[in-house]
């Protein structure tokens, strides 16, 4: 598979977070992902860019918080992030980005 466009779409970022380093033990990782993808556009993007193969694919959709600047409410962005789970012997480095 070679990587197109539409897979860079799909695939924002990887998610660096104490969590997601722990998910990484489980030979697991996290990347955030665009609001609409669903488990097999993200686990076909997935194969595509970084060439593993994919267990599964778990999906969490965090709402956005409110907060408050210079005394206006405002609202941060709601956040589909994507776990994924390596077949045994696949790594992805995250570290050095996509």
């Amino acid at each position: 598979m070679s990587a197109e466009a539409k897979h860079y779409d799909v695939i924002r970022k990887p998610v660096i977070t104490e969590k997601a380093t722990m998910a990484s033990e489980a030979n697991a990782v996290v990347f955030e992902v665009h609001m609409d993808a669903n488990k097999p556009q993200i686990k076909e993007a997935i194969e595509a860019l970084f060439g593993v193969k994919v267990k599964a694919v778990n999906t969490t959709i965090t709402k956005g918080k409110q907060k408050r600047f210079r005394g206006q409410l405002g609202r941060r962005n709601d956040v589909k992030k994507a776990y994924v789970t390596l077949e045994e012997g696949n790594t992805i480095d995250v570290t050095t980005g996509l």
